[in-house]
């Protein structure tokens, strides 16, 4: 806070956040500290860009009053953000019982032995900080990427189903590979019954019988069935 002997100021400076092509505000608060009628005026360097209201007015003893300072849309950003541009208040004391409509330039002429208190106020530039957009699918104040707590949840459920599928499939192949064999084995049990029985046949009426031709074909159905599984 600026403290003067008539009026306290703050804040002490002008910050405008600022935005291309927006009207920004700022606001200024006056406080007299005395028993006293206390007049005030504000000048700038760049009276085109801003606008003050009040620009000049009265603060009543022991109150307060705010100043509206409004800074015309620029068309561009400043380089850096930096401006060049002052606000000069001024205060004096006034009679009792003034107003708004008492106060006069004379009142403000040192030249005329008036005591008028200056307070000199530059002009900052900030940039509004923006709050990053929540991504669709997502609850607002959550993170789109889920808690770690749930990161390490859904990597560990990947990681079981994929032991159980790895195991049931390597289960399923040892099976097959169990069937496979036992059919290879009752194939060759098969082929010597069937060698078996084409000796005997051949013994006792010179060629195969009609049934063992039969077993044969049963036979190759079976292994073809076993084996395209």
């Amino acid at each position: 806070m600026n403290q003067g002997e008539l009026l306290s100021i703050e804040p002490q400076e002008l910050k405008f956040h600022f935005e291309v092509k927006k009207q920004i505000s700022t606001t200024l608060q006056l406080s007299n500290k005395t028993d006293h009628y206390v007049a005030f005026k504000v000048k700038t360097t760049n009276p085109k860009k801003y606008s003050v209201r009040p620009n000049a007015g009265i603060v009543l003893p022991r109150s307060t009053s705010d100043i509206i300072v409004t800074m015309q849309a620029q068309k561009e950003a400043p380089v850096e953000l930096q401006s060049k541009d002052k606000f000069l208040l001024q205060s004096v004391k006034a009679p009792d019982g003034s107003t708004a409509k008492d106060i006069s330039p004379e009142m403000f002429s040192k030249e005329a032995g008036n005591i008028v208190e200056e307070c000199k106020l530059r002009v900052v530039y900030v940039v509004p900080q923006r709050t990053p957009p929540i991504p669709e699918g997502s609850d607002e104040g959550s993170s789109p990427k889920g808690s770690a707590s749930d990161n390490g949840n859904s990597n560990g459920f990947a990681v079981t189903r994929a032991f159980n599928d790895s195991h049931e499939k390597s289960y399923e192949e040892k099976k097959l590979a169990e069937e496979v064999e036992k059919a290879l084995q009752e194939n060759r049990r098969l082929r010597e019954e069937l060698e078996q029985l084409r000796v005997s046949a051949s013994k006792k009426s010179g060629g195969i019988s009609f049934k063992v031709m039969i077993l044969v074909a049963i036979l190759s159905i079976l292994l073809g069935y076993l084996l395209n599984r």
